[in-house]
């Protein structure tokens, strides 16, 4: 199902170095061997760069095996990049955000040869004039500058094994004549998402347990279109299209629960049976259209960068769920369910957005930015919730409806000012600010007087400042601060259950606001082969879901008969993250071996509790009528171990043997304490002409498993395991034509990519 009842995100890193060695013989003169050394790795200002010309694992990878080999970075999926650290990465192309949703971003850098990279910039914090959120960094990809006419592109199909099989194929292509570039992506497949639920919570009175299957089959199609036409030699217009579209039709879960509560008058528990069985069919679309002018005003490199873009989201969802009474055996004693929950829950988000961006230099190396942005943004969401039941027990009705249509509207108006200067070739610092201004209403029109009118208003000012100081050739240290805002996504905003068993249901949230986030780190190099970073931040008011458990009891003053357990999506207090990385990377036997080895640690303190149902104002008592308070005030220290191995196994470097490895200690987190995970995967390579087939497994040891477990002092207890089936194969097939040094105009940052993160 596409509701997922918790998200546990690990963050790693990687660190890479390398030495180009050279040497020539003149007959007429004896020279010994020059050794040219190059600055592989270095620390800038405000990011990490990496060059990958002087890389021996450039040849024969696409983009995605270098970034998993490129120093700070990591993935646990073989989806998504990690930045050591931080909750997300954004992928930039020449310093512009990609205009793709996650599924082309993955596969535009598994179809780009890596050759056409000639550096990577790692911004673990960016500054005031990029546009993200929370502790997000971002990955800068910079494509060699040469330039020709002609057509290239690639295709590539793959096969995956795990609990199901899957596959999927995509083709892009670049053309470039003249002043005239188009770039272009289609890509498709199917798959089924399986998932094994063990749900458990309770206390010594009474208990739910649940268990069983989750299948979710997708079908899904989608790419872009970008043209770009050079107007003059200093001015450029372009214009872009992403669209893309899924479908998971017969979506189920399937769910044995035993529900135990103490009987006082027979001094005994009784025990009872029930089958749920969830089915749900979902469909969603988003198309975007962004229009760029950029004008470049002096030959130092100022220009005038304004875009204009507009975002269609539309998802439709119903789900059909029923309970029937079981035996012990998991078998229906019933024809007819005891219960029937319908639900349809649509969701259109429609996104207008602009910015404006002027970058200043000077000659004596002082550069200002300054710019602006502009959201407009409304989802609708017509909700209905149906109930229908057999015999019911007075109060409760034979059917109860409760539709709700929910509007949000949300404005965002940004500014930002950064200067940038560099002092000596020592000595380079960064100051800048950024201001927002978030208005918003959420309005219903079935619900109480005090939920159907919700207004939000705040401003923002965001300091950011980065030091960075080359001691000399080997040691360099760096510090960076920045202040962000994380805004809830607009699925959380809207006020749907997602309902899993009778007494069981995830809930979002309309009254979620904005949480805050203050990032510093701090960061040593030591011959551009070993890191050290240092780094704190601190959540204020965090968004996430917290377990409400025990007898339900409304504003009106009833109580639930079975002891219930919501998934709320809420703020829920401060959280505090400090880590300690150290990290290096080397290569071995004449460059046979690139091995990459980060150890670290990381200490939460979370500092949260909560009484009362946000969404409805219940509140949640125990057996004796006593009210029921969750919290979450556990510190935990945990450890937390990665390697990257790539081996060269031939002379011709066309084969390549990967060895990859994580951990991660047991921590505390929102939900309680999160148990260790680690995963060893392989893969096997051959690269042959144009052609790269890929062999890739996943997770050998079948140790990537979520299992959370929390106590809570007044005897409640709440234990998850969620087995995502992480353990397959996937084999992979890419064949590059056409002239290979083509290179897109330009890559275009699009008005409305920050939005499109806070979609689905």
């Amino acid at each position: 199902m596409k509701t997922q009842i918790f998200i546990a995100a690990l963050f790693f890193s990687g660190f890479t170095f390398a030495q180009k060695k050279k040497s020539d013989s003149v007959k007429t003169q004896k020279i010994e061997e020059v050794v040219l050394k190059k600055q592989v790795f270095k620390k800038q200002s405000d990011r990490f760069v990496y060059d990958v010309a002087a890389s021996p694992v450039t040849k024969g990878n696409t983009t995605f095996d270098l970034l998993r080999q490129t120093p700070l970075l990591s993935t646990t999926d073989d989806k998504t990049l990690k930045i050591v650290g931080k909750n997300n990465a954004l992928i930039y192309i020449n310093g512009r955000k990609t205009n793709m949703d996650a599924e082309s971003v993955t596969q535009f850098l598994k179809n780009t040869p890596a050759e056409n990279i000639q550096k990577i910039e790692v911004i673990t914090v960016p500054g005031s004039e990029f546009q993200v959120e929370s502790s997000d960094g971002i990955i800068n990809i910079i494509l060699k500058k040469k330039m020709s006419d002609g057509l290239n592109g690639n295709m590539r199909m793959s096969n995956t094994q795990n609990k199901y099989n899957s596959s999927s194929a995509s083709f892009s292509a670049n053309y470039r004549k003249d002043k005239l570039g188009i770039s272009a992506n289609l890509y498709g497949g199917e798959n089924i998402q399986a998932q094994h639920y063990v749900l458990r919570n309770g206390n010594n009175l009474s208990s739910n347990e649940s268990t069983g299957n989750i299948d979710d089959p997708n079908q899904y199609l989608g790419g872009y279109l970008n043209f770009d036409y050079q107007l003059t030699e200093k001015s450029n217009l372009a214009l872009s299209w992403n669209s893309s579209a899924n479908k998971s039709y017969n979506s189920t879960v399937n769910l044995f629960n035993t529900i135990r509560v103490f009987d006082e008058d027979i001094n005994a528990f009784k025990t009872n049976y029930t089958n749920s069985r969830n089915k749900e069919d979902a469909r969603s679309y988003n198309n975007s259209v962004n229009l760029n002018y950029e004008l470049k005003t002096d030959s130092l490199g100022s220009k005038l960068n304004v875009n204009a873009a507009y975002l269609n989201y539309k998802r439709f969802q119903f789900t059909d769920n029923k309970t029937f009474a079981a035996d012990y055996a998991g078998n229906n004693t019933a024809l007819k369910p005891n219960q029937t929950i319908t639900q349809n829950l649509p969701q259109i988000i429609n996104n207008f957005s602009s910015t404006v961006d002027y970058i200043q230099k000077f000659k004596n190396d002082f550069t200002v930015a300054i710019g602006g942005n502009f959201n407009k943004t409304k989802t609708d969401n017509d909700t209905q919730n149906n109930t229908y039941r057999e015999n019911p027990v007075p109060p409760l009705k034979a059917e109860e409806h409760m539709p709700n249509h929910f509007i949000y509207d949300e404005n965002i108006y940004g500014a930002y000012l950064t200067l940038e200067k560099k002092f000596s070739d020592k000595i380079s610092g960064k100051i800048g600010t950024r201001y927002e201004i978030t208005n918003s209403l959420g309005t219903s029109d079935n619900a109480t007087e005090e939920y159907k009118k919700i207004e939000r208003n705040y401003n923002n000012l965001l300091p950011y400042l980065s030091v960075n100081y080359a001691i000399n050739d080997k040691n360099n240290i760096s510090y960076a601060f920045s202040s962000r805002m994380r805004r809830p996504s607009f699925w959380e905003l809207n006020p749907v259950r997602n309902i899993l068993t009778e007494t069981n249901y995830t809930q979002n949230n309309p009254f979620v606001k904005a949480s805050s986030t203050y990032n510093q780190e701090l960061t040593y190099m030591f011959k551009n082969s070993y890191f050290l970073i240092l780094n704190h931040s601190f959540f204020k008011d965090v968004i996430t879901q917290v377990p409400l458990q025990g007898y339900a009891k409304s504003m009106d003053g009833k109580i639930t008969e079975q002891n219930v357990l919501r998934y709320i999506r809420t703020n829920f207090g401060d959280k505090q993250e400090m880590s300690a990385m150290l990290g290096m990377n080397k290569t071995f036997f004449n460059q046979y071996l690139t091995m990459n080895f980060n150890v670290g640690v990381q200490h939460n303190v979370n500092n949260g509790s909560l009484s009362v149902d946000p969404t409805n104002g219940d509140i949640f008592l125990d057996k004796e009528g006593n009210q029921i308070v969750y919290s979450n005030n556990v510190r935990s220290t945990s450890i937390l171990i990665q390697t990257n191995n790539t081996i060269r196994l031939d002379k011709k470097k066309t084969w390549f043997l990967g060895v990859n490895y994580f951990f991660v200690d047991k921590q505390q987190i929102e939900l309680g304490m999160l148990k260790n995970l680690s995963s060893l995967d392989l893969s096997l390579k051959k690269n042959w002409n144009d052609w790269t087939f890929a062999l890739n497994i996943t997770d050998v040891l079948r140790t990537n498993i979520v299992e959370i477990e929390d106590y809570q002092a007044n005897g409640n207890y709440n234990y998850v395991r969620n087995d995502q089936f992480r353990r397959g194969g996937t084999f992979s097939i890419t064949y590059n034509f056409g002239n290979q040094k083509v290179k897109k105009v330009r890559n275009i940052e699009g008005a409305s990519d920050d939005i499109k993160s806070r979609t689905r």
